[in-house]
């Protein structure tokens, strides 16, 4: 008996040494501290992995952590009466900076921005008709995107008939781009056949998530005669570059360079109508931290994608229209004449 308690007191003293010695639990990030710098994205109804908008400027976020020593997390919204909650989950933590993505949480982002006057907010695809000193809405020129891409669709395709499968229209950066791509193709060739459709039979929070309806909605243009689909709207958007991958015609991504991101379809990949969110995100972000933060409207740059695997392809004299065009849209002399929004919404 007495070596039994002698080896359990052995065992105890060494587990209170292996304790002593154990390293401390991790300290949890305090994004109140001055010196703890915090940045948080909530998503709207489309995931973070959405390969397009979601994750384009999620990678801006990242960018932020690694260059600027950010704190970065997401919230990934699944119905949109919790964008008030997402929003607030961030704010109440004393997040220096919430970027809220997506035109539907303009007006959650807005009474944020009201509410909690010492974040800065960056609403992307948020236009502000207002001023608010600590809210930046990132927009884009999409229609200048959508041109783009639509006049390279027009150039390059053998049937004459081009389509563009898109999420609601009721978006105006979507409107834009669907808008710009029939006009580009219009000045290129005013007699190429466009179909644009947009995708509003559901719930609009579908719009965005909808990847089978954009494969089919394709699938029916391209038997119609269609050989370049030009895909935008999220996971909707993906659906229709499958589509054209699977029928072997060239497909036309959005965003972002969309080579990348649906891999599954690089071989049709013609180009992709780019927002350049990722900087934009991360200059917004990098302001704040060195307080030049700008209230109101910030306008990122938009443009096109590399033709990748087809550049050998793609004709010299329809390369060196694509670099006029993009210079003409640069400095005024070519206009899409696509309004802000679509007339009467």
């Amino acid at each position: 008996m007495k070596k039994l308690s002698i080896i359990l007191a052995v065992l105890i003293i060494a587990s209170m040494l292996l304790s002593a010695c154990a390293p401390a639990a991790e300290k949890k990030e305090d994004c109140s501290s001055p010196d703890v710098f915090c940045v948080g994205l909530v998503t709207d109804v489309g995931k973070i992995d959405d390969k397009s908008f979601n994750q384009s400027t999620w990678e801006g976020v990242k960018q932020a952590e690694k260059e600027l020593g950010a704190k970065v997390q997401y919230i990934e919204t699944t119905d949109s009466k919790d964008y008030d909650k997402n929003i607030a989950t961030f704010a109440d933590a004393k997040y220096d900076v919430i970027v809220t993505v997506g035109f539907a949480l303009g007006e959650a982002t807005i009474a944020a921005a009201k509410k909690y006057p010492d974040i800065k907010f960056i609403g992307v695809d948020q236009f502000q008709a207002e001023t608010i000193p600590n809210l930046a809405g990132l927009i884009f020129p999409e229609d200048q995107s959508g041109f783009m891409v639509g006049a390279l669709a027009a150039m390059m395709s053998k049937t004459k008939k081009i389509g563009a499968v898109l999420g609601t229209d009721a978006v105006p950066p979507v409107w834009r781009f669907g808008e710009g791509y029939r006009a580009g193709a219009a000045y290129i060739d005013p007699a190429v056949e466009v179909t644009v459709v947009y995708h509003n039979d559901v719930g609009f929070d579908k719009t965005f998530t909808d990847p089978e309806w954009g494969k089919t909605t394709a699938l029916s243009m391209i038997d119609k005669g269609v050989d370049i689909i030009f895909g935008a709207g999220g996971k909707t958007g993906n659906g229709a570059l499958l589509g054209a991958a699977e029928k072997g015609v060239y497909a036309i991504g959005v965003d972002t360079d969309q080579y990348y991101t649906v891999p599954e379809a690089q071989k049709v990949l013609l180009s992709s109508a780019m927002k350049l969110l990722t900087p934009g995100t991360f200059e917004l972000i990098k302001l704040a931290k060195e307080g030049k933060f700008p209230g109101g409207n910030y306008l990122g740059k938009a443009g096109y994608a590399p033709f990748h695997d087809l550049d050998s392809v793609v004709p010299a004299e329809v390369k060196a229209k694509m670099e006029e065009i993009a210079k003409g849209l640069q400095d005024g002399t070519i206009q899409t004449n696509v309004p802000p929004a679509k007339p009467g919404s």
